[in-house]
């Protein structure tokens, strides 16, 4: 048989590929499959068992013309069909369906037979709530398409499957919702992906590049675990992608202000919810501003502290070898070190690690006359105002040192100027399309209605909100 000699060439040295003779009335034929991809009770009872004993089914009395009426009238198995070629054949084998090949024909079928280990939906562990869902995507695009589903029972939600990456031919789902999602963006989307020209995909980053027009920390496409946050998306008109492998499902367009909306905003008490995001707000001019401020004033503006508190500051910073400057990097530096070992390390010791570190450099930089306690006062609390945000924590943590060098070059004009760069940088980005600072110097339309503090969930579940009705968020 030429098929499977074929197969065989193609799939050779990998021992977990499986060739199963059986004999059939049909005649001689192979059963190859990946074991560890496929279910072998399943193979054995809706696959096999049919196949030796179905002579007297034949809707005509004698033997079938076709494999195709084979899968109709005795295979009892969810799904099967007529691989488009080879090729096709080999790819189904290796997506975990089991190809069955006949001596005497020159189809190749194919039927649903999976049976690969797969993690249970459990809690997203990047995106902890108080209220609120607590399920999570897992690695399997199936899984992720069911659990949106399960969420919006629409005919209007699309799935539309593609394969990307000419080496590892990884699934792909693009998802939206007809009639509400801009047919602009779908197909703008749609494009980018089917045009991806890449050996290889194992994750959403692959796409993520893809979909982002400026080189920038800022993140314009955004990501998420939470199948509920997924659905709200869809249902304001945005379109997600599911990739094969990965937890995570991309959405687009995504929007500068949504780095301050938190899962559980839905979910908690509206008031509450508005209190924490003008927390978040406090906590992103803090985190960018601080460090470059206190260098500022440290260097050149004396004047501008109190004298008391001057004296109280020249009294702390007595001893220290380093420039105000100098002295402020390395302790933002010696900030993100303990912060990257604690997120790499084992996460029952990679907590208790960073608290550790943190107080005890602290303290021995202030003993040691490294650094004085107001700019461990600072350079801390700066640190601590990016875990409110945790998106913005890269772009925040690049920004605060272009600021801090700014400052310690020019002063307040200075830190002015890297001030106005940092908002021209976020005015020029967009998201496929949409201004990233929408709707701050846009006038494209959109569904999203949440902006900087959030409404009733009444006005803000509506596709349109008539004009005067807005409330003030």
């Amino acid at each position: 048989m030429k098929n499977l000699d074929y197969i065989k060439e193609k799939l050779k040295n990998s021992f977990d590929v499986k060739y199963r003779p059986v004999q059939t009335v049909l005649g001689k034929a192979t059963i190859i499959f990946i074991d560890d991809l496929c279910n072998g009770e399943m193979i054995s009872e809706y696959v096999v068992s049919p196949l030796r004993g179905f002579g007297d089914l034949s809707p005509k009395g004698g033997k079938f013309t076709s494999l195709q009426e084979v899968i109709e009238n005795t295979l009892d198995i969810n799904a099967a069909g007529i691989a488009k070629d080879i090729d096709d054949a080999i790819m189904h084998i290796l997506s975990g369906d089991p190809a069955v090949i006949f001596e005497d024909y020159k189809e190749i079928m194919y039927v649903e037979a999976k049976g690969f280990p797969v993690r249970g939906v459990g809690t997203p562990e990047t995106e902890s709530v108080l209220k609120g869902p607590r399920e999570g995507f897992n690695e399997l695009i199936v899984n992720n398409v069911a659990l949106i589903r399960r969420r919006i029972k629409n005919p209007a939600l699309k799935f539309e499957a593609t394969v990307v990456g000419e080496k590892s031919q990884t699934s792909v789902a693009i998802c939206y919702l007809d009639g509400i999602a801009p047919v602009e963006l779908v197909n703008k989307i749609r494009n980018k992906v089917k045009n991806l020209d890449l050996r290889f995909i194992l994750d959403t980053n692959y796409i993520e590049d893809a979909l982002k027009k400026q080189n920038s920390f800022f993140d314009t496409v955004g990501y998420t675990e939470k199948p509920d946050e997924v659905c709200a998306k869809l249902l304001e008109g945005r379109v997600g992608v599911i990739v094969d492998g990965t937890p995570f499902v991309i959405t687009a367009p995504y929007f500068f202000l949504e780095n301050f909306q938190m899962p559980d905003d839905y979910y908690l008490n509206r008031y509450y919810t508005n209190f924490n995001r003008i927390l978040r707000w406090i906590a992103f001019f803090v985190a960018a501003l601080a460090p470059g401020l206190y260098v500022a004033v440290m260097t050149y503006h004396f004047a501008m502290i109190p004298s008391l508190f001057m004296f109280r500051l020249a009294v702390s910073r007595a001893g220290v070898p380093f420039p105000t400057f100098i002295e402020v990097i390395l302790m933002m530096l010696a900030f993100q070190f303990i912060k990257e070992a604690g997120l790499r390390l084992p996460q029952p010791i990679g907590g208790a690690m960073s608290i550790v570190s943190a107080l005890i450099l602290g303290d021995a930089a202030v003993n040691a006359g490294i650094a004085s306690r107001i700019t461990i006062i600072v350079v801390a609390l700066s640190t601590l105002s990016y875990f409110l945000i945790p998106k913005l924590y890269g772009a925040l943590s690049f920004w605060a040192i272009v600021l801090v060098c700014f400052s310690a070059a020019f002063g307040i004009p200075g830190f002015l100027a890297g001030a106005l760069i940092f908002l021209i940088q976020l005015a020029e980005l967009d998201s496929v399309g949409y201004q990233f600072l929408f709707p701050v110097g846009s006038t494209n339309e959109y569904r999203f209605k949440d902006v900087v503090l959030r409404g009733s969930l009444s006005k803000i579940s509506k596709d349109f909100v008539k004009e005067g009705e807005e409330d003030e968020s």
